[in-house]
């Protein structure tokens, strides 16, 4: 018997039919590719770590350059010689786990790397009243301990994050940043290479130990950065917003690491 196709039904059935199979090719296709898009954001985020510590593959003044996805596990695991978990509740640390405890932790998901942590989720948690979880990355720059922490915030149009690298004195030793949709050319810059080196040797502290951040500032009458004790950094040119939100997200989620700082000071005293 024909099939009459000039039927609305008919027409219903096939759009049903339509999105069910494509529906399922989709599902099967992101379920295939789910294995290769994890381990390329596992091999993203220890590049990102990597290089606010300093260890990539620049060279002279040109773009930044990461470590290769086929080193960075190996570096990964040479360079970072522990990873720190501090839970944290309205400022206040209330455990600190090493990568093994966290690893195991019930609540977390056991097997769960810390610096695989969604950042954006503890962000949400903090705001719900709960505790959050703060990773810490420990490595070596030229024989000084670093330790390289995470950072997130909101750009003009969408999130900026990134990773800052500090030593005992909070003195920053480098970072990364990186943006979901800030303009070409203007607030995307901040991943260029010329605005990272800039907070090289910046102070997040006061002299007499007050968390004061930094400052992505126009017209700071310095623009090569020879100051390091002024707090600021010269800002892209038509890129305020994105500028302001760098600002933002270096004093907010900087500051949450200050105890964690200031017992480190203690107990060197």
């Amino acid at each position: 018997m024909a099939v009459n196709t000039d039927k609305n039904s008919y027409t219903i059935f096939f759009a049903i039919a339509m999105v069910v199979v494509v529906g399922s090719l989709l599902a099967f296709t992101a379920s295939s590719l789910r294995p290769n898009i994890e381990e390329n954001e596992r091999k993203e985020k220890q590049q990102n770590i990597l290089y606010a510590l300093g260890v990539n593959e620049n060279e002279g003044t040109g773009d930044i350059a990461f470590i290769s996805t086929s080193k960075v596990a190996e570096a990964f695991e040479t360079n970072i010689s522990e990873q720190i978990v501090l839970e944290v509740k309205d400022g206040n640390i209330i455990k600190e786990m090493n990568r093994d405890e966290f690893m195991s932790s019930k609540e977390q998901g056991a097997g769960k790397e810390p610096y695989l942590i969604d950042i954006k989720k503890e962000q949400s948690k903090a705001k719900n009243g709960e505790s959050r979880y703060l990773p810490i990355f420990k490595g070596q720059q030229d024989g000084k301990t670093v330790y390289v922490v995470p950072i997130r915030g909101k750009g003009l149009w969408d999130a900026i994050w990134g990773f800052v690298a500090l030593d005992e004195e909070m003195v920053v030793r480098g970072v990364f940043f990186d943006h979901a949709g800030e303009t070409p050319g203007l607030g995307a810059n901040i991943k260029q290479r010329y605005f990272m080196d800039d907070f090289y040797g910046e102070r997040l502290l006061t002299d007499v130990g007050v968390f004061k951040g930094i400052t992505v500032a126009k017209g700071n009458n310095d623009p090569v950065n020879s100051d390091k004790d002024d707090h600021a950094v010269d800002a892209i040119a038509g890129s305020t917003i994105t500028g302001d939100g760098v600002t933002a997200m270096i004093k907010k989620d900087l500051k949450l690491y200050l105890p964690y700082f200031m017992n480190l000071k203690n107990n060197n005293n």
